[in-house]
């Protein structure tokens, strides 16, 4: 095989490997591939950003996650990070930003409340409802179920510690009610996850270990007594005080031409 002859088939061959990428790149494995790809540049890109939240800074995982709900969202990525955040160790949207997406979808109307009961009172309820958006004539309401401060009691919602429940009740009221609104009438919106204040009244917080042994030790620390028994304290007295001479060193005796101490190192003449 002369020289030209060789170098035709390796051409050849480089045209159907690329024949073969192109039309792999056209399957639908191939278009997930290409799309990752892209998805782990601009992850890149967004980690080393110092803007982003915490959570998303130098994690190249987090943004990707991110970048595609985002895609799947049809939603702006950055506006996705702020908005979405970790409670517990369970990723759940800020209520703001379900209320406003949902207001944004073009599917509904914008979303209104309706209340009853004595403000302050465990009877203070408040309920979601709109309409959708070819409801022209607002015949047919989508109501949301009530939510009050007795149920943020019984639930045990108000007693959580950090929570919003005692200091602003109303707009707690509102933020619960538009979540199970939502969760009722298009849950697609809200991909399935809670919002970050359902999460932080629902979902109990259970720690990494770490914390809770130190505060175990600190807390049982001196607080057992230790009895002894007193044959077993003698036993032990006398096998340390056993131990202890057996330790110490034995007297060194002297040899035929070391002298004791006071007495003439000189041999007698009969020994001689």
């Amino acid at each position: 095989m002369n020289e030209s002859t060789q170098q035709m088939t390796v051409n050849q061959i480089e045209v159907i490997k690329a024949q073969s990428a192109a039309a792999f790149a056209l399957t639908p494995i191939g278009q997930q591939i290409k799309q990752f790809e892209t998805q782990q540049r601009m992850a890149k890109m967004y980690s080393e950003s110092t803007i982003v939240p915490d959570t998303y800074k130098g994690n190249l995982g987090n943004c990707v996650i991110a970048l595609d709900m985002a895609m799947r969202m049809n939603a702006n990525p950055l506006m996705i990070m702020q908005n979405l955040y970790i409670v517990h160790g369970n990723p759940g949207w800020s209520s703001k930003f379900l209320i406003a997406t949902i207001n944004a979808s073009g599917q509904y109307a914008r979303l209104r409340y309706e209340w009853k009961g004595t403000e302050g009172a465990d009877d203070w309820s408040c309920r979601c409802y709109t309409y959708e958006a070819d409801d022209k004539l607002k015949k047919e309401p989508l109501y949301g179920q009530w939510v009050s401060i007795g149920m943020a009691k019984a639930e045990k919602w108000y007693e959580k510690n950090g929570s919003k429940w005692k200091t602003m009740p109303g707009q707690m009221l509102m933020y619960r009610a538009a979540a199970f609104w939502q969760r009722t009438n298009c849950p697609e919106i809200g991909m399935g996850l809670m919002t970050a204040e359902e999460l932080h009244d629902t979902v109990e917080d259970q720690g990494y270990g770490v914390q809770t042994v130190e505060e175990e030790i600190k807390e049982n620390a001196n607080k057992q007594t230790i009895k002894m028994d007193t044959t077993t304290s003698e036993q032990v007295k006398v096998a340390s005080e056993i131990t202890q001479n057996e330790a110490k060193p034995m007297p060194r005796q002297a040899t035929a031409q070391e002298a004791p101490v006071g007495q003439s190192s000189e041999i007698p003449e009969w020994m001689k």
